[in-house]
């Protein structure tokens, strides 16, 4: 029997394709990076029929790569080399909510918006830190990739809000992590051996994630938005360390525009919750108060009046202040997340705006403090998508945005193969080995999304 036979008795004959026109579209994301071929694409319904898909994988020798949402930008779920394109979404139920414990499971295809809106209707005094992402995205991607979200300068990244997962193995057997392999509760992953990290930041190459149970946190009754701005990029490390010293802010970010004029200089954007109004308006006092002291209020300037359409934007969960402009339209857009020591802000600002003009784009910058230690640097890049130059200057423009990042010091988020491979480059040469006998124990006939994490 052929693969695409024993994948239909699997999953059934309306969960299989190996048409043409739905692996074109499986063989890209929304993107910049070059289009990879698919050779079936299959969507299965339970833990069980992943892991019998991953036991026949494992017979055919034929890779196998799991997809969330798809919108990681940088081709992670595109499969490098080939084979089984495994789509999550139809495993898309939210197992739990523990109301006391504050935490979710969720299956591997929930998305952002699903969560969402169901904690919305039945615990809308919780929530969970949602990514500056389409809805569509999942609770689960966003998490296996050391995601953040609206509350990740207060709490951290996603990643270290996982309590425990259910995984079914590069070899098909299935695992349990954390407090839920040994207890009904999937409520903390400590103080056991802390085995989530052989599953977090590998890109799909040590196993599939079917179940994950994400921490919630109170949600406040109120939230307002607080607007700087400076010309003066150079003190920009100074104002995250005294603004995260006050330790008063949900999120709180940096952006900047080559276009309009008036974008195109340091906005610095804080946003205050608060449960009463006094206590919002109290926050919001020492913040301006904060500034006005600030060299005098000579160097940073308080913007009073926001426009409503832009408050708006940065209030929303999630604040899409992070959409590029589309100047050339065409509907492209990437970006590389650059994950810096706060203290290289400036340097990056300045040679990430050479960047953009060296390859004729303008420059769009979001960055957003994780919690104070360092921060993701965003160099965004717009392009025509019908524009196969347009997209190969921006591949460029990602590339070197990526060895700025690394000489700075910093680790490129969510990186697509090419700045793997950078990174392995300069990474510890016993670190390296480590990651290689690693896979090699998890995945010994090397079937788990096989092109990423290899030097």
């Amino acid at each position: 029997m052929d693969t695409y036979s024993r994948l239909t008795d699997i999953v059934g004959d309306d969960f299989v394709s190996n048409r043409q026109e739905e692996l074109y579209i499986y063989s890209r994301d929304p993107g910049a990076q070059l289009a990879r071929e698919v050779d079936y694409i299959a969507m299965p319904n339970t833990v069980e029929e992943v892991q019998k898909i991953v036991k026949l994988a494992n017979e055919e020798k034929i890779p196998i790569t799991p997809m969330g949402g798809g919108f990681t930008l940088s081709a992670l779920a595109v499969p490098v080399r080939g084979g089984i394109l495994l789509d999550m979404k139809r495993l898309d139920k939210i197992v739990e909510v523990s109301e006391k414990n504050r935490y979710a499971v969720v299956e591997a295809g929930v998305t952002q918006g699903q969560l969402k809106g169901y904690l919305e209707k039945h615990y809308p005094h919780l929530q969970h830190c949602t990514p500056e992402a389409p809805p569509t995205t999942t609770i689960v991607g966003n998490a296996l990739i050391h995601g953040h979200g609206h509350i990740s300068p207060r709490y951290g990244i996603t990643s270290e809000m996982v309590n425990g997962m259910e995984v079914v193995l590069p070899t098909g057997e299935i695992c349990k992590v954390g407090s839920c392999s040994l207890s009904p509760y999937w409520f903390t992953r400590g103080p056991l051996p802390d085995l989530a990290g052989l599953f977090l930041g590998w890109l799909g190459t040590t196993g599939i994630v079917t179940k994950l149970s994400i921490q919630l946190f109170p949600k406040p009754r109120y939230r307002d938005v607080l607007a700087f701005s400076t010309n003066n990029v150079d003190i920009i490390p100074d104002i995250i360390f005294r603004v995260t010293q006050l330790d008063l802010f949900e999120d709180f970010f940096l952006i900047s525009q080559g276009k309009p004029d008036w974008l195109n200089c340091a906005f610095i954007i804080i946003i205050v919750s608060a449960n009463s109004d006094e206590e919002l308006e109290l926050k919001k006092e020492v913040y301006q108060r904060l500034f006005q002291e600030y060299e005098g209020g000579e160097e940073v300037r308080f913007v009073p009046e926001i426009p409503a359409a832009l408050k708006k934007r940065f209030l929303d969960v999630p604040p899409f202040a992070a959409t590029a402009a589309d100047f050339k339209k065409g509907g492209g857009f990437e970006y590389t997340g650059a994950i810096l020591p706060i203290e290289k802000v400036p340097e990056a600002w300045e040679k990430g705006i050479l960047i953009a003009q060296k390859y004729g784009m303008i420059h769009s910058y979001v960055h957003q403090v994780l919690a104070g230690h360092s921060i993701m640097f965003g160099f965004n890049y717009s392009f025509n998508r019908a524009d196969e130059d347009d997209a190969a200057r921006v591949r460029k423009a990602i590339d070197e945005s990526d060895r700025l990042t690394l000489e700075l010091g910093g680790m490129v988020w969510r990186p697509e193969v090419g700045a793997q491979k950078l990174m392995m480059e300069r990474m510890d040469t016993n670190t390296v080995e480590l990651i290689r006998k690693v896979k090699k124990v998890l995945d010994p006939n090397g079937i788990m999304n096989p092109g990423n994490w290899e030097a």
